[in-house]
């Protein structure tokens, strides 16, 4: 699954450290439009919990189809391993009964080597019968006897004959009539056992087919498992960065909610407030950049080696400042550290929230390869929070900075470009 823009963004933001300009009207629509960036961020979460659900009843249902597919496959393996040793099976009993057929052939040579002999005795005998007459020579023989004993013997002689006769040819007719069964049966077995043996390679065939169209059917249950996986912890991480972006903007109503008091409190006293944040404060080193008049000041110092908008085939949401040297990188304005961590594709990166005359900008700081603030933390127009780098998805040593006209977005609907707004190079 290609990474969503919510991976390589880094954070949700909110809006927060806020300027106080001592009117009252000003604080109020600063409370009232942090409010409702908390509704927004609180309907979002709510959205987002829902669609977390349906990726969790999606993972569910994708396991559950795994579950009947590894059970039809496990079926299939039971039925590939029982067609295979019905197969050695049939294929043993081929081959006996082609011993068979061997061994049969061997007795039918015999056989008919019997039926040829008879054959030729008949012939030779039917040959005699129609020379001399057939059963008038058995006459010839009886008539010709000398005396009653010389009768008895030549009739019994006759006999036997006689018998002899019907003997071979009823044995003639049995060797032929057992050749014919023998073969019939041997064939009849062969063809049979064959027909079985090619049925079951190809039950076989069919099954490991089936298998093999199970085995992918898996496979693409357990990647779009692993899709849904993907897209649901991405919600979480939206969920979860929305819930500090809620978090920070109640601590932003409550600091609007102090500066109202603390003005309140002056005008009471009859002394004027004009409290500028950080106007008063000058660089905090040689290696900083100098702190501006006004609500910006410049994040980093170098050179601007890439603008915003169309870059290539996507859109550049920020501008990149490059420096050879590692240069320390200062909040642009006061705010609230929405979340500070290390992106795959924007490294180290800090998300600031600010409230600005009651309009709430956030910034974005990537690249970095040291942070100094963590999650939360108030920061001052011009406070060192990293040191530049070439972290996560970065091509040479830079810093990649945004700034969005409201809170930070999927779709980065509300990054406007910085020139002009911010002090940059």
């Amino acid at each position: 699954m290609k990474k969503s823009v919510v991976t390589m963004a880094v954070t949700l933001t909110v809006g927060l450290g806020t300027i106080f300009s001592g009117v009252s009207v000003t604080e109020a629509k600063s409370i009232s439009s942090l409010k409702g960036e908390q509704n927004e961020v609180h309907n979002k979460r709510s959205n987002l919990q829902s669609d977390i659900n349906q990726a969790n009843s999606k993972i569910n249902t994708l396991k559950s189809e795994q579950a009947d597919v590894q059970s039809e496959m496990k079926r299939l393996d039971f039925a590939i391993d029982d067609t295979t040793v019905k197969i050695d099976d049939k294929t043993k009993k081929v081959k006996d009964t082609q011993v068979e057929v061997t061994k049969l052939q061997a007795e039918t040579k015999v056989i008919k080597e019997r039926i040829k002999k008879r054959n030729i005795l008949l012939k030779d005998r039917a040959r005699t019968y129609q020379e001399n007459g057939g059963m008038v020579n058995y006459l010839d023989v009886l008539m010709g006897s000398t005396s009653f004993s010389d009768f008895i013997d030549r009739a019994n002689a006759v006999a036997t004959i006689v018998q002899a006769d019907q003997e071979i040819l009823k044995q003639h007719e049995a060797d032929k009539a057992e050749l014919a069964e023998k073969q019939a049966k041997v064939e009849k077995d062969l063809s049979s056992l064959q027909k079985m043996l090619t049925d079951l390679k190809t039950m076989n065939q069919q099954l490991t087919v089936q298998k093999k169209e199970k085995d992918k059917l898996l496979a693409s249950l357990k990647d779009q498992e692993e899709e849904v996986h993907e897209g649901m912890m991405e919600l979480k991480e939206q969920e979860q960065l929305l819930a500090a972006q809620e978090a920070a903007i109640q601590q932003a109503i409550q600091l609007e909610k102090e500066a109202q008091a603390r003005a309140a409190e002056e005008a009471k006293r009859g002394s004027s407030s004009n409290t500028n944040s950080g106007n008063d404060r000058g660089p905090e080193s040689n290696s900083t950049p100098n702190v501006s008049s006004g609500f910006w000041t410049q994040p980093t110092t170098g050179y601007l080696s890439s603008g915003f908008g169309g870059r290539g085939s996507e859109n550049h949401y920020g501008v990149d400042i490059a420096n050879r040297t590692k240069m320390p990188i200062v909040a642009a304005a006061d705010g609230v550290v929405i979340r500070s961590y290390y992106s795959s594709t924007y490294g180290n990166c800090i998300f600031v929230s600010h409230s600005i005359n009651g309009q709430v900008y956030t910034t974005i700081y990537a690249h970095m390869t040291k942070r100094y603030v963590g999650s939360g933390a108030r920061v001052k127009k011009g406070q060192k929070i990293g040191l530049m780098g070439n972290t996560g998805a970065s091509r040479g040593q830079h810093l990649h900075f945004e700034l969005h006209k409201g809170p930070w977005t999927i779709d980065k609907r509300y990054a406007i470009n910085p020139v002009g707004i911010v002090p940059l190079p």
